[in-house]
C-alpha cells in the first residue's frame, strides 16, 4: 500500500468494509482464516477495496468482524501503525451475525461521515483503474438519491455467474422496468439516516436498497474497468487468471 495518494477537492465518505461473513463458499481456505484475508494477486481481499479507495482519497475505515476476528483486528492494527495519518477501525459483531444491513448500523458509531460507502470485501477493481467513488459521491450530491449503487453489465462481471439485479436507465435512476441490466457491484453510497433505521435483527442491505427504491431514490453509476467478484475457489483461480492477464 501506499500513503501518498493525491486528496481530491472534495470531503470522500467513511469506509464500511463488509467482512464478518463465514466464507462458507470460500472452504477450506476459510477454516484457517477469514474469507477478507485470503490473498488474490499477491495481496489480502480486503486490502485491494481499501487501496481503491484509498486511490479516491478515502481516508476513514471501518471493518464488521466476526468470524476469524482477531486476525481481522490484527490486520487492521498492522495498516494502522503503517498508515498513521487515515483511520481504521473495527465494529466486533460478537454474539451473532448482522448481516450487511445490521452490521452497517452497529458501526456508524464509528463512522462519520454522510453518507458512508459500504464495500463487500469479496469485490473490488484494481487501484487506480477507474474512479467510481467519487462519481458516486457526485451522483448523490446532485440531489434526489438516498442510496447510490455501483453497477457492472452482467457480461464484465468476472467470477460472478448470477443474472442481473436491477435495471439502469441513462439518467441514472434504477428500477426493475426499464434500462440496461446491471449486477450490484459491491459498493453502494448510503444516507446516514437510511443506515441508521432497519429491524432489531439481522438485515441485509437490500432492505435498503429496496426502500429506495420504492421511494424513487435509488441511483446506480456503472463501472468502467474490469471488475471482479471472488465468491469461490473457482472464482478465486478465475481473478487471478483476469489479473495476470491485465498487468
Amino acid at each position: 500500500m501506499s500513503d501518498s495518494f493525491p486528496m481530491p477537492p472534495i470531503a470522500m465518505p467513511d469506509v464500511m468494509l463488509l467482512a464478518a461473513g463465514l466464507g462458507t463458499r470460500m472452504r477450506p481456505l476459510t477454516f484457517e482464516k477469514p474469507k477478507a484475508l485470503i490473498e488474490v494477486a499477491g495481496k489480502p481481499l480486503i486490502d485491494h477495496a481499501i487501496d481503491a479507495a484509498l486511490a479516491e482519497g478515502c481516508t476513514r475505515f471501518v471493518v464488521n468482524a466476526h468470524h476469524k476476528a482477531e486476525m481481522i483486528a490484527a490486520h487492521f492494527s498492522r495498516l494502522s501503525s503503517a498508515l498513521p495519518d487515515l483511520g481504521f477501525a473495527v465494529s466486533h459483531e460478537k454474539d451473532r451475525l448482522l448481516d450487511t444491513g445490521g452490521g452497517l448500523r452497529k458501526a456508524l458509531e464509528l463512522l462519520r461521515s454522510d453518507p458512508v460507502l459500504a464495500l463487500n470485501t469479496d469485490t473490488f477493481w484494481l487501484a487506480g483503474s477507474d474512479t467510481p467513488i467519487a462519481r458516486m459521491h457526485a451522483c448523490y450530491g446532485a440531489g434526489g438519491a438516498d442510496v447510490v449503487l455501483l453497477c457492472v453489465a452482467p457480461d464484465r462481471a468476472s467470477g460472478f455467474r448470477k443474472g442481473a439485479d436491477y435495471l439502469l436507465d441513462g439518467d441514472g435512476q434504477i428500477s426493475r422496468t426499464q434500462g440496461r441490466p446491471m449486477v450490484y457491484a459491491g459498493a453502494a453510497l448510503i444516507s446516514r439516516e437510511l443506515a441508521a433505521s432497519g429491524p432489531d435483527v439481522p438485515f441485509s442491505l437490500y432492505r435498503h436498497f429496496e426502500t429506495a427504491r420504492a421511494a424513487g431514490r435509488l441511483r446506480g453509476v456503472e463501472i468502467g474497468a474490469p471488475w471482479f467478484h471472488v465468491g469461490d475457489s473457482q472464482a478465486l483461480e478465475r481473478t487471478e487468471q483476469d489479473i495476470g492477464a491485465l498487468v
